[in-house]
């Protein structure tokens, strides 16, 4: 295995890109070098400067625990002004929308826990499956005390349906396994991991023999479909949630492992 970093693994076998969020000790919480370097394969994938010539890519998490627990918290503990709270989720837009970008199909492998970035990163993925292990939701209102930019939201909503999104946001609750499959937001759901990662292979094979031009105009119009309406302005809703007392109160009780005391401002 060849490691672009060594805690995001990549290895690349006859056309499939394997790519392993490698941080198992934090529930593979991703460090934006991560986003970074996942954002830059993503981009080159079955472009004229793909030197691999990569056809399908396969993203999974390291370890037992998780796909990926969001960002790393540690990643919030320098930000004090409301330009922080918005150049991260520029930066994270630019990584989400390159994974939807991606000229070939993005395969993502669920298993454990798939929350905060994990679970954006999983939606902008093209095929999702799972795990029965696998447990997903968006638990910031419980941990974090920030939001989801517009465009996060958007991408939830048309896996999940207001409601879901709505009821997971506001109650910090995961959907196991069945929600998510009965939902849509899965594909489908194996009965553990080696079967997960051994399915996830097979869709990958299955891909890279199809036409490239019609996967990548069917997965350009797709994305074309889904941003047809434009986005609202949420710049004001980012700041005032990036340089709350609160925040700055769920980075610091996260760090120091016991529950944040929200005051709502």
């Amino acid at each position: 295995m060849t490691a672009i970093d060594r805690e995001l693994l990549v290895r690349i076998d006859d056309g499939i890109a394997h790519v392993t969020l490698n941080r198992p000790q934090a529930r593979n919480a991703l460090t934006f070098g991560m986003y970074e370097e996942l954002a830059k394969l993503c981009a080159i994938a079955g472009t004229a400067d793909d030197g691999d010539h990569i056809k399908a890519i396969v993203i999974a998490g390291a370890g037992d625990k998780a796909f990926a627990a969001g960002t790393d918290i540690g990643q919030f503990a320098a930000f004090g002004s409301t330009e922080d709270g918005l150049l991260y989720e520029a930066k994270v837009e630019a990584v989400i929308s390159q994974i939807e970008s991606c000229q070939v199909p993005v395969i993502a492998a669920l298993h454990g826990a798939v929350t905060g970035g994990g679970l954006v990163i999983a939606a902008a993925a093209h095929v999702r499956i799972a795990s029965v292990a696998a447990v997903a939701g968006m638990p910031i209102a419980r941990t974090l005390g920030n939001c989801l930019a517009v465009s996060n939201l958007r991408r939830l909503t048309v896996l999940f349906g207001e409601s879901r999104v709505a009821h997971m946001i506001l109650t910090a609750e995961l959907l196991g396994a069945e929600a998510l499959l009965t939902s849509g937001f899965v594909h489908e759901v194996l009965p553990d991991q080696d079967g997960l990662m051994a399915r996830a292979n097979q869709l990958a094979e299955r891909m890279k023999q199809m036409a490239p031009l019609t996967i990548q105009a069917s997965l350009e119009g797709l994305r074309r479909l889904r941003q047809a309406v434009p986005l609202p302005d949420d710049a004001d809703l980012i700041e005032k949630s990036y340089v709350s007392a609160d925040f700055a109160e769920g980075v610091r009780a996260f760090l120091e492992k016991r529950k944040p005391q929200w005051q709502g401002r």
